[in-house]
C-alpha cells in the first residue's frame, strides 16, 4: 500500500488528527451558569485553598502534554516544530486508543535545552504527566533529568525509556524461549544515543554484566580517543567489562544478543554468523533494519526483531506508553521510576506465556487488547511500592 499517499490524504481530510470534545453540553443558561461563570468560581475557590483539588475538578489528572522542540523527529531529523505536530498528534491519538489516556500535542519553538525546560516548567500545572517526545540527544538527557527534580509529576522521555521497556520485555521472553540466564549473556549495543544508552541502563538493572556499547567510531572504552563526550564518556566507564577494542565486527564475534539503534545495514550477515549459538537480534533501525530478518536468519540467527509492523517481533513503545501513563495517573503518581518500569517490561512479557513462545512470538501484538490495563496495573502498583503514589 502507498502509506505516502495514504498519510497526506488523511491530515488534509482531517486537518490532523485531533479534535477537542466537551464533556459537558451548555444549552440553556444554567449549563452555562455551572459549566461557566458564575458556578465555576466555586471549585476555583476549592483549589486555591487545596491545590490538590486540581485533580478533582479539572483535566488535570487524566492529561499528558507530548512535548517535543522538532530537533529529531522520527528518522527526519531536526525538522522544526510544526513538522513534528504531525507526529506529536499521532502520539496522542495512540495514547486515546490504546489506554484511554488524554493527550494534547505541545511543540514548542524552542532552540535550547534551557527554553525547553523553562517551557514544559511553565505549562506543568494543566498536565498529570509530561511526555518529552523527539528531542535530540545529548539535550535530552539533561532536559528529562532537570525537569523529573523540578517537577511533581512523571516526566517521561518515551524514546528512551519506552523502547527500552519494551527491549527489556522481548529480552526477557527470548532468553527464556532459547534456555540463556540474563546474568551470564554477552550483549553488544550499537547506537548508544538516547534509546540505546536507556536500554543499556535498564538491562543492567535486570541483571546483565556484560555490554558492550559500539557507535560510528567503534567499541567504547574509556579513553578512546574520538567521539567519548557526555553519556558516551559515562557510558564507557560502566560498560565493555572485557576491555575490548575495535569495530562492531570485533564486539559481535561469540554475543548472545544484539541490539541495534542505529543505521540500515549496519550488522552484516558475517558478523551475525560470529554471534554465539541461539542468537538474539533486535534490530530497530527505521524503516531499514541494521539486518533484514532473511539474512538474519540465513547468518544462524534464533530470535529476530525489528521496530517493523511487517515483520514478526516487532519492538514498539506504543505498547508500553499508553499503559504506563494511565497507571501512574490511576495513582498520580509523582514520577515514573526504575521500579515502575521494571514492572512495565515484566508486565508486557508476562503476556506472553511459556507455552506460547516461538522465535516468531517473544512479545504480543500491540493491538492485543490486554497489554494497556496488564501495564497499567503493574505500574500502579509499583508506584504504590515505591512511594511514588499519592493516592
Amino acid at each position: 500500500m502507498d502509506y505516502n499517499t495514504m498519510a497526506l490524504e488523511l491530515h488534509e481530510k482531517h486537518q490532523g488528527k485531533l479534535g477537542v470534545k466537551s464533556l459537558v453540553k451548555i444549552s440553556n443558561n444554567d449549563d452555562l451558569a455551572a459549566a461557566y461563570t458564575p458556578g465555576v468560581a466555586e471549585p476555583c475557590r476549592k483549589i486555591a485553598a487545596n491545590p490538590e483539588d486540581v485533580y478533582k475538578y479539572t483535566l488535570k489528572g487524566r492529561t499528558v502534554a507530548v512535548v517535543t522542540n522538532g530537533t529529531a523527529v522520527l528518522g527526519l531529523g531536526n525538522i522544526g516544530p510544526e513538522a513534528g505536530l504531525l507526529v506529536m498528534e499521532g502520539k496522542c491519538v495512540l495514547f486515546k486508543e490504546f489506554g484511554g489516556v488524554d493527550a494534547f500535542p505541545i511543540c514548542l519553538n524552542a532552540a535550547t535545552k534551557e527554553e525547553v525546560i523553562a517551557a514544559v516548567r511553565a505549562i506543568a500545572p494543566t498536565f498529570g504527566g509530561i511526555n518529552l517526545e523527539d528531542i535530540k540527544s545529548p539535550e535530552c538527557f539533561e532536559i528529562e533529568s532537570i525537569l523529573e527534580k523540578e517537577l511533581d509529576i512523571p516526566v517521561f522521555h518515551d524514546d528512551q525509556h519506552g523502547t527500552a521497556i519494551a527491549v527489556t520485555a522481548g529480552v526477557l521472553n527470548a532468553l527464556k524461549l532459547v534456555g540463556k540466564d540474563i546474568d551470564k549473556i554477552r550483549v553488544v549495543q550499537n547506537g548508544p544515543g538516547a534509546a540505546g544508552t536507556a536500554i543499556i541502563r535498564m538491562l543492567k538493572k535486570v541483571g546483565v554484566k556484560d555490554i558492550v556499547a559500539v557507535d560510528e567510531h567503534g567499541i567504547l572504552y574509556p579513553g578512546r580517543p574520538e567521539g567519548l563526550e557526555g553519556h558516551k564518556a559515562e557510558l564507557a566507564e560502566v560498560t565493555n567489562p572485557r576491555h575490548l577494542k575495535g569495530s562492531l565486527a570485533e564486539a559481535i564475534r561469540g554475543a548472545d544478543l544484539f541490539i541495534g539503534t542505529s543505521v540500515a545495514g549496519a550488522l552484516t550477515e558475517e558478523m551475525a554468523s560470529s554471534m554465539a549459538k541461539d542468537a538474539i537480534v533486535f534490530a530497530m533501525a527505521n524503516p531499514v533494519p541494521e539486518i533484514m530478518p532473511e539474512a538474519a536468519r540465513a547468518a544462524g540467527v534464533r530470535v529476530i526483531g525489528t521496530g517493523r509492523s511487517d515483520f514478526p517481533n516487532q519492538i514498539n513503545n506504543v505498547m508500553v506508553f499508553p499503559g504506563l501513563f494511565k497507571g501512574a495517573l490511576s495513582v498520580r503518581a509523582r514520577d515514573i521510576n526504575d521500579q515502575m518500569k521494571i514492572a512495565a517490561a515484566n508486565a508486557l512479557a508476562g503476556l506472553v506465556d511459556s507455552s506460547e513462545l516461538r522465535d516468531e512470538y517473544v512479545l504480543p501484538n500491540p493491538f492485543d487488547p490486554r497489554v494497556a490495563n496488564a501495564i497499567a496495573k503493574a505500574v500502579a502498583e509499583a508506584a504504590r511500592e515505591s512511594g511514588s503514589a499519592r493516592i
